[in-house]
C-alpha cells in the first residue's frame, strides 16, 4: 500500500479541475496529420507550449506538449533529458524549414527517456495544434461540469428522502462507481452502499479512515491512498460526532473530489446533533448556497448580513509545523469556514462571518504566524464574490512585497467624491480594449509601483511575460504608461472594477 496523501478537506470544492487530455485524442484528429514516432503511446496533456530555446526547462510547468522546430537543437540527449526532468508530457517536432526530417538522435533519445515524440507535418501550424488542444480541454471541462451538476442534483434529491443518510451514500456510490461507507471514529460501519472491495482493500480503507478520525489533535481532514488498482479516500465529517466518509473506487476522475466534497457537506449536516432553530436555519442557508442559490436569497436565513470578511492565505516557508494546517488557521481566526483544497499551489480561503470574535478580527486583522494573508474589507453577504477577488489581489500584493498581511480597504479619499455609477461607467469605457488577464496584470503592476520582479512573483509568471503584457496594455490603450497622470487615471479606473 502506498503512503497515504493527507490534505485538509474543503466544505465544498468550487468545481472540478480541467481533466487532462489523453495524447490519443489529439492524435485521432486526422486533420492535424500528427504521427507518433517514438516514446510511449500514453500521455496526459495539460497545456501546450512553443519554444525554440536550447533549454526551455526554466519555463516549463510540467504536463506540456512542447512544440519546437529544433532551431537551436544541438544535443538531443541533453535536450530530451531536460524536458523529462521538467515534467513535459510530450514533444511535437515540426519538420521544415529547419530540419527536413526528425533527427534520428532525437528519436532515439525520446525512446530512451520514455518521452512521446510527435512528427508535425509542414502544413500544420503550431497554433492549429494549440487550438485543437484547447478545444479538447473545453469539451472535457464541459463534460465534467455536466457530470458534477448531475451528481449534485442527485445528492440533493437523496438528502430530501425520508432516510437521507443511506440515500446519500447509495447515490454517492452510484455516481463514483464504487463503495461509500460511513464509519465511526473507531471504524465501526454505520451505513454502506455500493460494491464491496476485496478484503485487503477493505482493510486498507478502514485504516485510512482511522487516519482522519477526530480522536487526536492535528488529525488531517482528508486522506487518499491506493491499494492495487483501487483508489481509497477518507473524509472527516463535521458536526462533532467523529464520523468518517470512506470511499473505494476502481478509477478516479477529475471531478470525483468535487462530488465527494458535496457529499461531505450534506452528510455533515444530516449526521450532526440536533440543532436549534437558529443553527438549523444557518445550515439550511449554507446548503442552499452549495446547491446553487444566490447569496441574496439565503441572506435572511444567515441572520445578520455582515460583516463578512474573506481572507486568502498561503503558508510561509520555514514556519513551525503546528502552524501549517488550514484547520489551525481557521481556529485562530475563530471560524470553521475554511476552503483548503482548491488545487495544488492555490491559496487557502477563510470566511469570517458575523460573531463577536469574527467581528473583532475583521475590524482589525493581524498577521498569523506561518502564513501570508490577504484580506478584504468587511462586506455584506451579497458582495462575497467581489470580496473574494479583492482578497486574492491583497494576497498577491502581500507575497510580492513580502508582507505578512495586506488588507484591501474600500476606496476612499478623493475617489469617494465621484458617484459610483459615473466612476464605473468611466472605468468600463477606458479599460474596454483590455482583456481580463491584461487588466489584472496592469492592476498588479501599478499597485507594486511598476516593479517587474514583484509583479512576476505576485502573478506567478516570468518577468518577461509581465513586460510583454504591460507593453500590450500601452499599445491597446494608446497611452504612455511612464506618465504619472496616465498611471493615476488608470489606477482609479481599475479600482472601480
Amino acid at each position: 500500500m502506498d503512503e497515504p496523501s493527507m490534505t485538509p478537506s474543503p466544505a465544498a470544492a468550487p468545481g472540478p479541475p480541467t481533466p487532462p487530455i489523453p495524447l490519443a485524442e489529439l492524435l485521432a484528429r486526422e486533420e492535424l496529420g500528427l504521427r507518433r514516432i517514438a516514446g510511449p503511446a500514453d500521455a496526459d496533456l495539460l497545456w501546450v507550449h512553443t519554444s525554440e530555446m536550447a533549454d526551455p526547462y526554466p519555463y516549463l510547468l510540467g504536463g506540456e506538449l512542447l512544440l519546437s522546430a529544433g532551431v537551436l537543437l544541438t544535443d538531443p540527449d541533453h535536450y530530451v533529458g531536460r524536458l523529462v526532468e521538467a515534467g513535459a508530457a510530450a514533444l511535437g517536432f515540426g519538420v521544415r524549414p529547419v530540419h527536413e526530417t526528425v533527427p534520428r538522435a532525437l528519436i532515439e533519445a525520446c525512446d530512451r527517456y520514455g518521452l512521446p515524440l510527435l512528427e508535425v507535418p509542414p502544413e500544420t501550424p503550431f497554433t492549429t495544434i494549440a487550438r485543437a488542444v484547447w478545444r479538447l480541454m473545453a469539451e472535457a471541462r464541459h463534460r465534467e461540469l455536466r457530470r458534477v451538476t448531475r451528481a449534485q442534483q442527485a445528492l440533493a434529491t437523496a438528502a430530501a428522502r425520508p432516510d437521507p443518510v443511506p440515500a446519500v451514500l447509495h447515490q454517492l456510490a452510484t455516481q463514483l462507481g464504487g463503495r461509500a461507507v460511513l464509519l465511526t471514529a473507531r471504524g465501526q460501519e454505520v451505513h454502506a452502499a455500493g460494491r464491496r472491495p476485496d478484503p485487503e482493500a477493505a482493510g486498507a480503507l478502514s485504516r485510512l479512515a482511522r487516519v482522519v478520525a477526530r480522536e487526536r489533535p492535528g488529525s488531517p481532514s482528508s486522506a487518499t491512498d491506493t491499494h492495487g488498482g483501487t483508489h481509497l479516500s477518507a473524509y472527516a465529517l463535521g458536526g462533532g460526532e467523529g464520523l468518517v466518509l470512506a470511499l473505494a473506487t476502481r478509477q478516479r476522475e477529475s471531478g470525483d473530489h468535487t462530488v465527494a466534497g458535496i457529499a461531505v457537506v450534506l452528510l455533515s449536516l444530516l449526521a450532526a446533533p440536533h440543532q436549534g432553530a437558529d443553527a438549523a436555519g444557518r445550515s439550511a442557508a449554507l446548503v442552499r448556497m452549495l446547491l446553487g442559490a444566490s447569496p441574496a436569497e439565503v441572506a435572511p436565513l444567515l441572520g445578520p448580513t455582515g460583516p463578512w470578511t474573506v481572507i486568502h492565505a498561503r503558508r510561509t516557508d520555514g514556519a513551525p509545523a503546528d502552524t501549517l494546517t488550514a484547520g489551525a488557521l481557521g481556529a485562530s481566526l475563530g471560524t470553521a469556514l475554511v476552503d483548503a483544497e482548491r488545487g495544488a499551489g492555490e491559496a487557502v480561503r477563510v470566511l469570517l462571518g458575523p460573531g463577536p470574535e469574527a467581528d473583532r478580527i475583521a475590524a482589525r486583522p493581524t498577521p498569523r504566524p506561518g502564513w501570508t494573508l490577504g484580506a478584504s474589507a468587511p462586506t455584506a453577504v451579497t458582495a462575497l464574490a467581489a470580496a473574494d477577488a479583492v482578497a486574492a489581489r491583497a494576497l498577491a500584493h502581500a507575497r510580492a512585497t513580502r508582507a505578512p498581511l495586506t488588507v484591501d480597504a474600500p476606496t476612499g479619499g478623493l475617489a469617494a467624491l465621484v458617484p459610483p455609477e459615473q466612476a464605473a461607467a468611466h472605468a468600463r469605457a477606458l479599460l474596454a480594449p483590455l482583456t481580463a488577464p491584461l487588466a489584472d496584470t496592469l492592476r498588479c503592476w501599478l499597485s507594486l509601483h511598476g516593479s517587474w520582479d514583484r509583479t512576476a512573483v505576485a502573478l506567478g509568471v516570468h518577468r518577461n511575460t509581465v513586460r510583454q503584457r504591460i507593453g500590450r496594455c500601452g499599445e491597446l490603450l494608446a497611452v504612455d504608461l511612464d506618465d504619472m497622470d496616465v498611471r493615476t487615471e488608470l489606477w482609479f479606473a481599475l479600482r472601480q472594477t
